[in-house]
C-alpha cells in the first residue's frame, strides 16, 4: 500500500530528500507519490511538517 499526500502539502520537499526509491515529484499545486514505485517505508511521512503524507 503506497502512501499518499493531501492537499495540506506545503510544498517544502522535505519528502523528496527523505525517499529512498524517489518516488515523490513535484505536481501542479502539490506533491505527488507515484504508487507504483512507493515501497511504503513511511520515510516521508515522518518528514513532513504539516502530517500531509498517510498510508492510503
Amino acid at each position: 500500500m503506497a502512501h499518499v499526500i493531501s492537499d495540506a502539502c506545503i510544498m517544502c520537499a522535505a519528502c523528496v530528500d527523505e525517499c529512498p526509491v524517489s518516488c515523490i515529484t513535484e505536481g501542479d499545486s502539490q506533491y505527488v507519490i507515484d504508487p507504483d514505485a512507493c515501497i511504503d517505508c513511511g520515510a516521508c511521512a515522518a518528514v513532513c511538517p504539516v502530517g500531509a503524507i498517510s498510508a492510503e
